[in-house]
């Protein structure tokens, strides 16, 4: 999502050379109108770190559940869509994760999905308390994202040498499951574990993510064009059965039909690495 006027604020911040491996990026927004802002974000199967330095920021998921964002919230991995409302007033820092870098961080991948947490539960400090506080009196928002960078640096741990070659993997006409077990003499369903434990997902449903995620890249590159969208196309291209699978990922994934998200796409925001 990229929008940048007076009233309603949001950008992505790069993240240094030095962090990529941690994080893909921050983002920014602030709602300065007198009218709330509700956005749907595409699932992202990554970790994010949400920082609320407005008025109460809520999120919405499919199963009609609200939770308010005060001060500091973890959410993820993020697997299906949710909307989320930013009221007047209110400005928000949202730190993602890249891969694996939240176990790297927390010690493990996979809070509950999808109700997000205040991450001092998670450490069992309130060393976030504390962090909030710190960026609450910096106003500046790339003063805030290096005050971030800084704090996490004790943190980081070292990225497992069989977590580091999954993530890594790169041909996509290859099974990165059977490659690495192949390659370092181990079971796949060992490397399916640490897959899961590391990453906090299975590597079949990341798969499955990145043909939902192409179709969906796929549809706004025709959109763009202004032109008009061939199904058959998008099912052939992303390689789905038919259209009836390709209904049933936007079903699982958005809770919207293909026509309903080609309607509302303008309203839908994606994280991408």
């Amino acid at each position: 999502m990229k929008e940048n006027d007076q009233e309603n604020n949001n950008f992505r911040i790069a993240v240094p050379a030095d962090y990529a491996g941690f994080f893909s990026h921050f983002y920014y927004a602030e709602n300065k109108t007198a009218a709330s802002i509700t956005k749907t974000l595409l699932p992202t199967y990554q970790t994010i770190l949400i920082f609320n330095f407005g008025t109460k920021v809520f999120l919405h998921s499919k199963q009609d559940t609200q939770v308010e964002i005060s001060k500091c919230l973890v959410l993820g991995p993020i697997k299906q869509a949710f909307d989320y409302t930013l009221p007047a007033n209110a400005e928000i820092l949202v730190v993602t994760f890249k891969d694996d870098a939240f176990y790297r961080f927390f010690g493990n991948a996979s809070i509950a999905e999808h109700v997000p947490m205040d991450p001092d539960d998670i450490l069992n400090e309130n060393c976030f308390s504390v962090l909030w506080n710190e960026l609450n009196k910096i106003k500046d928002t790339n003063l805030r994202v290096d005050h971030i960078l800084k704090f996490c640096d004790p943190y980081l741990r070292q990225q497992n040498t069989i977590a580091e070659q999954l993530t890594g993997f790169k041909d996509q006409t290859l099974n990165p499951i059977k490659s690495v077990a192949s390659e370092i003499s181990q079971t796949e369903r060992n490397v399916q574990l640490i897959h899961k434990k590391h990453l906090g997902y299975s590597a079949k449903e990341f798969n499955r993510y990145l043909r939902f995620l192409k179709a969906i890249e796929l549809i706004q590159d025709i959109v763009s064009a202004d032109s008009k969208v061939d199904w058959f196309e998008i099912i052939s291209e992303c390689g789905y059965y038919d259209q009836s699978q390709l209904i049933h990922d936007f079903k699982h994934y958005i809770n919207i039909s293909p026509a309903k998200y080609l309607k509302f796409q303008q309203d839908i925001c994606i994280s991408k690495s």
